[in-house]
């Protein structure tokens, strides 16, 4: 996952996933701009496994995360690199809540149901994935809209190996941390996380782990 090799920075003319936009406003009489992104909204989901009592996440490498961490230089052809044996893949790799876009002609429920089962293996009901809430990610460049799904699972309910969607490219690790190591897990800013896994987190403590006590 974290074998990264031969990073190049270029421009991205056309993408399937962002637009880049530049934005025009008059505000309070005083004419302004504001570079953003159009992205697709998403979904993402808390699993709990109680036969064991672990909360199930994922841990993927992420390019972003990658770029901001490293430092890029420009090579003698010009191009922007990043040195992978000074700057290893792993400054990339994040702890995750399941997630993904929301880009069928479904509803949410049923899109966090399938993501589910294809990042984690797990085969869940969709009347079983309690909305926590929903709230926009990346206000000062994207604002996607994000929905927050809570569910709770157990060992039977493990069907596949999960892992993503191998003829997507997918590469997706399934990571268990236990209810116990929690806490620390969330604080630990060495372990590189999305602000929902800590929110996600908090949310349970005081919603539900006073009925696993």
């Amino acid at each position: 996952m974290d074998d990264i090799k031969d990073v190049q920075l270029v421009d991205c003319d056309k993408s399937m996933y962002i637009k880049p936009i530049r934005v025009l406003y008059t505000q309070n009489g005083k004419k302004k701009a504001w570079d953003a992104m159009k992205v697709h909204d998403s979904v993402t989901i808390l699993i709990f496994n109680s036969s064991r009592n672990v909360f199930v996440m994922v841990r993927q490498f992420r390019p972003a995360v990658y770029i901001n961490a490293a430092q890029s230089v420009q090579d003698e052809d010009g191009n922007l690199t990043i040195d992978h044996t000074k700057y290893p893949g792993s400054l990339g790799l994040t702890y995750e809540l399941c997630a993904g876009i929301v880009d069928k002609k479904k509803t949410v429920a049923e899109i966090a149901q399938e993501e589910v089962f294809e990042e984690c293996g797990y085969k869940v009901q969709t009347e079983n994935l309690q909305r926590i809430t929903g709230y926009r990610n990346g206000v000062g460049t994207s604002a996607a809209y994000q929905d927050m799904f809570y569910v709770e699972v157990t060992d039977d309910m493990k069907v596949s190996a999960g892992g993503g969607n191998q003829h997507e490219g997918e590469l997706i690790e399934i990571v268990e941390i236990p209810l116990s190591e929690s806490r620390t897990f969330m604080m630990d800013e060495s372990k590189t996380k999305h602000v929902a896994v800590m929110f996600a987190l908090m949310w349970f403590y005081e919603n539900k782990q006073s009925k696993k006590q």
